[in-house]
C-alpha cells in the first residue's frame, strides 16, 4: 500500500515501508533503544529485529487526518521507559513531517521487551 501526496506538479507515492525504514532508523538512534521488535502471531514469541529488517516491526496505516504509526520496541534496562517513548514519538513524528511532507497524527509506541544492551 502506498500513501499518495497530490502536489502543484504531480502525484507522488510514497511506500509504507518507506516510511516503515525512516521511522525505524530515527527510533533506533534514540537513547535507550535497543532496536525493533516482531512478535509471532503463532506462538506469541518475540524476536529482536536486524539493522535490516527493522521495518517488521512497524506498521503504517492512513487515516482521513493523516497517517498513523505502531511501533514495537526492546528497551535498554534501567532506562526511563516514558522518556524514552516521548523522545521517539517526537523525533519520528518530526523527521517523517520534516523529511516527507506527509502528516502524522499518531505515534504508538509499544514497549514489548527489556533487554541488557550488548
Amino acid at each position: 500500500m502506498a500513501i499518495l501526496i497530490n502536489g502543484e506538479l504531480g502525484e507522488i507515492s510514497v511506500d509504507n515501508n518507506v516510511v516503515a525504514s525512516i521511522a525505524g532508523a530515527v527510533a533506533s538512534k534514540c537513547y535507550g533503544v535497543v532496536g525493533m521488535v516482531s512478535k509471532s502471531k503463532k506462538d506469541g514469541v518475540i524476536r529482536l529485529l536486524k539493522m535490516e529488517n527493522m521495518s517488521r516491526g512497524i506498521s503504517v496505516r492512513v487515516e482521513d487526518s493523516g497517517i498513523v504509526i505502531d511501533m514495537h520496541i526492546a528497551v535498554e534496562y534501567g532506562v526511563n521507559i516514558h522518556a524514552i517513548c516521548d523522545s521517539i514519538i517526537h523525533n519520528v513524528r518530526y523527521k517523517l513531517e520534516h523529511n516527507t511532507g506527509l502528516k502524522v497524527t499518531k505515534v504508538n509506541v509499544a514497549v514489548e521487551s527489556v533487554r541488557v544492551k550488548e
